[in-house]
């Protein structure tokens, strides 16, 4: 599916949804939103022109499916892919993309570091009807392979560069300043964002201000032409539990709302990148703060993490952060895999990642009394108490491992399709016992019409 309205901006240096939405414009990617939302689209065009909602939708991405991300909207989640400077390979990313697919990702970052990174990239694009994110700042490293010899003319082409190539929405770490450096002196693990720790670096090399916050104006420029989002990237973000909710984070993210209100003036899509690792009880303030000072953009969180003892269990322990997260207003939460901290996620870390996030996304969304949210849920519960078992799998997220998992103890094919699993047996089924319940309710609701008392046969 590809909007027709792109042959319709050919003339129009500003081809932005926002830009649009200002207008008065429901533009067909609207549309497309709102019918899977089951939303007005006079809805999302109005979320669009406030900048509550973003539809990431490069005019170059052919045969992209808009995906909107904003509070009004179900809860979002991206899933991270790419190769790294030390392994992986264009086929190998385009396997994790089928997966990130096949278990619902909405959006998927290529976050490639090493190796052929524009053909990488290239095939992706062309293979996903999702919306591409990138971290510009990674490839413009490899090419140059010192941060010394990076110019700020190079940031800017490789925008360009990338937004010809189709993707969808930007990394792009503009709020790390020179003045907040020293406010990271006191953390136990620094500056942990890979973006954020190079932007550092440069300032320091080159003893200038971040080129991409002194250049802003030529990233609106080159945003506005492509309809390409920015996600301000979160480069003070918290690496670890100690760090979390400091000077240096909310620092940046002063700057990140400043930085929006300039991007809106150029009718430039913005949402919010946040932490990160934050303790429980501090990931509601974390959202509520964004949201007051990035004037409601759209908040995209990592995990966050809520605790640090967890390694190769990470998807775990950030699940139960995004829950908190979507739950308090984020709009889109970004999977962590279970090799977070140790090394390149495989096919199955990104469905075990994506699996994770799929279930704090669902639940925040049911939290947060979504239209519609519960409603699987429901479906998959009555199919439970009616011993459907194929109509239980069908509802499963990942109905392979559901209907394995059943089939595993249960090895003659006459139980796989018993009134009952391993667990209980038929004796000791509650759901099958309670069925003794309900005739006994049926017959309770015919005696009470007739005037019999049968309940008070149980009266002390």
């Amino acid at each position: 599916m590809r909007s027709p309205w792109v042959s319709k901006r050919t003339g129009d240096p500003n081809k932005t949804q926002m830009h649009y939405a200002r207008k008065g414009i429901v533009t067909e990617e609207m549309v497309f939103v709102a019918e899977r939302e089951r939303l007005l689209p006079e809805l999302v065009r109005a979320e669009v022109a406030r900048g509550r909602l973003v539809i990431p939708a490069n005019v170059n991405h052919l045969n992209l499916e808009p995906m909107g991300i904003g509070i009004a909207l179900s809860c979002k989640v991206n899933a991270n892919i790419g190769n790294s400077a030390v392994t992986g390979d264009a086929e190998g990313e385009l396997r994790k993309l089928a997966v990130a697919v096949k278990y619902g990702a909405d959006t998927v970052m290529d976050l490639s570091t090493g190796g052929d990174i524009d053909g990488i990239r290239a095939k992706i694009i062309g293979s996903s009807p999702l919306p591409i994110g990138t971290v510009p700042i990674y490839q413009v490293l490899n090419l140059r392979k010192k941060v010394s010899d990076i110019r700020a003319d190079d940031l800017i082409d490789m925008l360009e560069h990338q937004a010809k190539q189709g993707v969808d929405y930007f990394t792009i770490h503009a709020g790390v300043l020179a003045q907040h450096l020293p406010l990271v002196q006191h953390r136990i693990t620094g500056i942990v964002s890979r973006g954020g720790s190079i932007m550092a670096q440069w300032m320091i090399e080159h003893k200038a201000q971040n080129p991409f916050y002194t250049h802003w104006d030529k990233v609106l420029e080159i945003c506005a032409r492509y309809d390409v989002t920015i996600s301000a990237g979160d480069g003070l973000r918290p690496g670890c539990l100690a760090d979390a909710s400091d000077a240096a984070q909310f620092a940046e993210l002063q700057t990140l709302g400043e930085l929006t209100k300039t991007a809106w003036e150029r009718d430039v899509q913005v949402m919010i990148e946040g932490p990160g690792h934050v303790p429980f009880d501090q990931i509601e303030m974390n959202v509520k703060r964004e949201i007051e000072v990035c004037h409601e953009a759209p908040f995209y969180v990592l995990g966050p993490l809520v605790t640090d003892i967890a390694p190769g269990y990470d998807h775990i322990t950030s699940a139960i952060g995004a829950t908190m997260a979507g739950t308090a207003g984020a709009a889109m939460l970004c999977y962590v895999t279970p090799k977070e901290h140790l090394g390149l996620p495989d096919e199955k870390d990104v469905r075990d990642g994506l699996i994770a996030y799929k279930i704090a996304a669902h639940a925040a969304d049911v939290a947060r009394h979504r239209p519609g949210a519960r409603d699987r849920d429901d479906a998959l519960s009555r199919a439970r108490y009616a011993f459907d078992w194929k109509e239980q799998f069908r509802l499963s997220l990942d109905p392979e491992t559901a209907q394995s998992m059943h089939d595993a103890t249960l090895p003659d094919p006459y139980f796989k399709s018993a009134e009952f699993c391993s667990m209980c047996g038929p004796k000791f089924c509650s759901m099958h016992i309670n069925r003794a319940v309900q005739e006994f309710n049926k017959q309770v609701e015919e005696d009470q019409k007739s005037g019999k008392r049968t309940l008070d046969l149980f009266a002390p």
